[in-house]
């Protein structure tokens, strides 16, 4: 019989001259022995344990694990052979099952500290990430005349209120009684009276009202779409138009939206061209404004129009436009004026703008010129302000606009040259748009790109949206909101205003703690978010997250969320780079991992022993902090294009946590030694259940198959020696020198090896709202930089190796 982790640990503690590998090979009868025959105390009592485990209350089991101390520069094994969970919060069974899911809304201390003074002591951030509109399996929608909410702080009712009895509730955030209306007495689902506690409301943290007139300030808008298209030269050579037209015939029926459903078109170069589409025409008509220093509307009723009406004409210039511009030769782009028109066009109802541009704007209102200096791709030293802001303030201006108007602009760049993305993203990041990026877009030389575009496209015109919403959070008092992160307009404290609101785009808080919390066991947030969904319903989305509040340092570091973690902290390095330089950003990042380290070493570890102990929370902490160093966004003395750093920063700020923490640190897995053990069962299907790899070239080797998962992409990694059987009964190939170079799509083929593989891949693309491309990368030297890039410890010279980040860690930490 041997010892758990547990006891491995707490054994430690009490006997710091025992060896782990004693304990690990040695019988507990043997480890007994040598407790009491070499150590000089008596077996310790109740209170010495507990001090040996740092002060923990109560000592849970998961706690305890959380707080096992572990050597980052002997452990070689930190990843867990499954991804990462969210930790669970300590609380009871019954709060557990209530509380908010951690894919909606997590914070970055599964504990709470009770005061400001406690949380500088631990040295981690404390903040929120939230995906507040994501697609939901189950979503309790209520139907009710009375939307009950506190009188005083205007929180929703939810599971972590209290009921005084059934005519009074207590509010969970600012602790006011209230009095339950009449109205709430009856349950809807158990159609039963007397039972407040047992409506849908308080039974899920996650809830949808169907909100009343009260909280419109003007009738539900109807979904209204407007597509601004780039004609020009570059545009026609890019080959994008004859794609997006022929996704967008494959969807119009697909469009969120009712019967009111409105679209329109707008195509730019240097002249602006619009399209009167309206019912009883025999043709489309196009209506050129050659004007673009003052640019005006030619006709109000005819160019946005109602689909259903007009869907005949609206097929006639989808299939017409990629011919009507073939032989452009007009290479200059009046972005600027095109918004500007277009924002002309939607004020009257809101809605969204969708456009496309491949190249930097050169004419009329927001022309731009080239920033980028390809010498300084690699730099440390410049200020964030000079390459990574806007060059100018008019995208932003006319974001704000479009925001007061409920307009969302959502913008797809297309480009192979520069093209500014620092500045022209501006028009999404203040509208609430949504921003995708394919450099070196050609449709013909770049199928990968086009492949991406083409699914990415059908999710976006497919997916569901909310328009003129706006979004609240609130906290429990004595918590604050100081700095939000996404795309919105801060509209008050709490406060952000949302034109568009999607599925796919998530946003980060940080808080600090005001006031102590010592007269509450409990911290509670809640997020509401108020839209009108395509087919003009007002509903309120509500979620609300409860977390322990804790008055003991340790269990604030056993209540760490790594992974939560990292992406606030990335957050908060995009906004230091802009605002200072990336070298600053990146000092920040490592100062972090160094200020809790040493934190932890200095109040809660009582470990006398050399090297770099973490607690196991935060084990993967510096792993994590180097992957950061080493993405576009933040990375050095590689080179890196200027657009492609400014989007990745874009995706820090806008993705959720599990596709951000994909891009961050990749999934890898070896394919080739799969097997049924451990196997889930689905839908007469059988998913292999394989453990991750770390991240390292030390891991590969060139007889197997490895696959990784970026998030928005997957990698096959064939090894030069890998299995023929593999490689026939799953890319279809005799070999590996049949292998054509550039596979992006694995065969279905009637093999159990080829339909493990298939049903793996499967799996992992269902746990995501978009579709993810795959690329199989043969093991030469052409190709192998592609996988490489990817590994957080690598072998090329340009990328320092974990142990010695570990190491540098160290050193900063002992001076």
């Amino acid at each position: 019989m041997h010892l758990s982790t547990s006891t491995h640990f707490m054994l430690q503690k009490l006997f710091p001259s025992l060896r782990i590998s004693f304990m690990i090979s040695h019988s507990i009868s043997e480890l007994i022995y040598y407790c009491f025959s070499s150590a000089l105390q008596p077996f310790p009592s109740l209170s010495q344990l507990s001090a040996a485990l740092g002060g923990l209350s109560g000592v849970p089991e998961l706690e305890v694990e959380a707080l096992r101390p572990v050597n980052l520069l002997q452990e070689r094994n930190l990843l867990p052979p499954r991804p990462l969970q969210a930790p669970e919060p300590n609380l009871s069974a019954e709060l557990k099952k209530a509380n908010c899911s951690p894919q909606t809304f997590r914070c970055t201390l599964t504990s709470i500290p009770q005061t400001q003074a406690l949380l500088n002591k631990a040295r981690l951030p404390l903040g929120l990430l939230l995906h507040p509109f994501r697609d939901l399996q189950q979503l309790p929608v209520i139907t009710s005349n009375t939307i009950v909410r506190c009188r005083s702080c205007r929180t929703y009712i939810n599971p972590f209120v209290s009921f005084l009895d059934q005519r009074r509730w207590k509010c969970n955030l600012c602790y006011r009684v209230n009095d339950v209306p009449d109205e709430f007495m009856y349950n809807p689902v158990t159609r039963s009276y007397g039972e407040p506690h047992k409506r849908p409301e308080v039974q899920n943290s996650t809830v949808e009202f169907i909100a009343s007139s009260d909280y419109m300030l003007r009738p539900p808008q109807p979904a209204v779409y407007l597509f601004v298209l780039d004609v020009s030269h570059n545009a026609v050579e890019a080959g994008y138009l004859k794609h997006f037209c022929e996704s967008l015939l494959d969807n119009l029926d697909k469009l969120p939206g009712d019967s009111r459903i409105r679209v329109g078109f707008l195509t730019f170069d240097s002249t602006i061209h619009f399209y009167n589409l309206q019912e009883g025409l025999s043709q489309p008509q196009m209506l050129v404004v050659s004007d673009i220093d003052d640019v005006f509307i030619p006709s109000h009723d005819s160019l946005m129009v109602n689909l259903k009406e007009s869907k005949e004409l609206v097929k006639d210039l989808l299939t017409s436009l990629p011919a009507m511009f073939s032989q452009s030769r007009e290479t200059h782009s009046a972005l600027g004026p095109a918004l500007q028109a277009a924002y002309k066009l939607m004020s009257p109802t809101g809605g969204r703008v969708s456009v496309f541009q491949t190249q930097l704007p050169t004419l009329g209102a927001g022309l731009l010129q080239s920033r980028e200096d390809p010498n300084q791709r690699s730099s440390t030293k410049v200020p964030g302000f000079i390459h990574l802001g806007p060059a100018t303030d008019f995208y932003k201006k006319l974001a704000l606009d479009c925001s007061g108007q409920q307009i969302g602009v959502d913008l797809f760049l297309l480009s192979s040259q520069y093209a500014d993305l620092a500045s022209l993203a501006c028009i999404s990041k203040y509208s609430a748009g949504s921003i995708y990026y394919y450099p070196s877009f050609h449709h013909v030389h770049n199928t990968a790109q086009l492949e991406k575009f083409q699914k990415d496209l059908e999710r976006y015109l497919t997916r569901k949206i909310g328009f003129e919403a706006v979004m609240r959070i609130r906290c429990t008092k004595g918590l604050s909101i100081h700095t939000f992160h996404g795309n919105f307009f801060v509209r008050s404290t709490d406060l952000l205003s949302l034109a568009n609101v999607n599925p796919d785009s998530a946003f980060a808080v940080q808080m600090s703690i005001e006031d102590s919390l010592a007269d509450s066991s409990l911290a509670c947030f809640q997020a509401a978010l108020l839209y009108t969904s395509s087919k003009g319903k007002r509903r309120i989305r509500v979620h609300t997250l409860c977390l322990p509040v804790v008055n003991q340092l340790s269990d604030v570091y056993a209540g760490a969320d790594v992974q939560a973690i990292t992406c606030l902290l990335a957050n908060m390095a995009i906004d230091r780079s802009i605002s200072s330089s990336l070298s600053d950003a990146r000092d920040a990042l490592v100062n972090a991992v160094v200020d809790s380290l040493s934190a932890y070493k200095n109040t809660v570890s009582s470990l006398q022993q050399s090297g770099l102990i973490a607690p196991a929370s935060l084990r993967l902490f510096p792993l994590y902090v180097l992957a950061l160093l080493k993405q576009k966004a933040l990375r050095t003395g590689t080179s890196t294009r200027l657009d492609e750093r400014v989007f990745a920063m874009c995706e820090f700020k806008t993705q959720p946590l599990q596709q951000l923490m994909r891009l961050v640190h990749p999934d890898l897995y070896r394919l080739d030694t799969l097997s049924d053990q451990g196997a889930l069962h689905l839908n007469d299907m059988v998913v292999p259940q394989l453990p991750l790899v770390h991240l390292s070239a030390e891991r590969l080797s060139r007889d197997g198959a490895f696959l990784m998962d970026c998030g928005n992409v997957f990698y096959l990694w064939i090894g030069k020696c890998c299995n023929d059987m593999f490689i026939r009964d799953v890319l279809g190939c005799p070999n590996y020198a049949a292998m054509p170079p550039n596979m992006t799509h694995i065969p279905e083929l009637e093999t159990p090896l080829s339909e493990r593989v298939r049903a793996f891949l499967d799996w992992l693309q269902d746990d995501r709202a978009f579709c993810s491309t795959l690329h199989v990368i043969k093991d030469d030297a052409s190709a192998k930089s592609t996988f490489f890039q990817h590994l957080v410890e690598d072998r090329s010279e340009a990328a320092s190796s974990y142990y010695e980040f570990i190491q540098h860690i160290q050193q900063q930490m002992s001076k």
